[in-house]
């Protein structure tokens, strides 16, 4: 009995050195995959503030900016248009599972569904160019590791397309259907959330 007793009190201490603090704030930079052909990548920031429901679960609010150099998308006709900049801002409401508890290697799973606001410049069709701006409901799905304070994920953002107002090669006016869904690769640090 007192071995049984014994045991059990080592057991509880061990797991409370692996006990991790609930909030953490992860800050992330990375690369921006948009959909669609003829696309080029850029740059994404991410701020995301979290708090550990359970030690295997943490919610949270992640805000992040992405920039992409180039991207293609479409007139009502069918015709291919160039766009020099593409923004995306998102505030997402987001979740990860972390399949282990140790705070050295936490390989995680995650989602989330918020807004993405969208804007695009200089978008070019027979010499001709348009701007807009638009507000869409998406989700995102993501996977990695966290090692330490260290993080590293790839996420799935997926962004319903944005039809925006521009010219067709002749130069009359046309609705303009732009891709909005887009890969990100993003290496970040983990602000708190360290063992207890």
């Amino acid at each position: 009995m007192l071995g049984f007793a014994l045991a059990t009190v080592i057991s509880f201490s061990a797991v409370a050195q692996d006990e991790l603090k609930p909030f953490k704030v992860d800050v992330s930079f990375g690369y921006a995959i948009p959909g669609g052909s003829g696309a080029k990548g850029g740059v994404i920031f991410a701020v995301e503030p979290k708090y550990a429901v359970i030690p295997n679960l943490a919610v949270g609010l992640r805000m992040e900016a992405a920039v992409v150099a180039r991207f293609s998308g479409y007139d009502n006709n069918g015709d291919e248009l160039d766009a020099d900049v593409k923004a995306a801002g998102s505030y997402l409401a987001t979740a990860d599972y972390y399949f282990k508890d140790t705070y050295s290697f936490r390989p995680f799973a995650g989602a989330g569904a918020g807004l993405f606001s969208l804007a695009s410049a200089s978008i070019t069709s027979g010499g001709t160019e348009s701007s807009g701006t638009s507000s869409k409901f998406g989700g995102m799905v993501r996977a990695g590791i966290e090692t330490g304070h260290f993080r590293f994920g790839l996420e799935y953002n997926i962004v319903p397309s944005s039809t925006l107002d521009g010219f067709d090669a002749n130069g009359d006016p046309a609705k303009v259907k732009s891709q909005n869904s887009y890969i990100g690769i993003k290496l970040g640090v983990c602000f708190g959330g360290g063992p207890r």
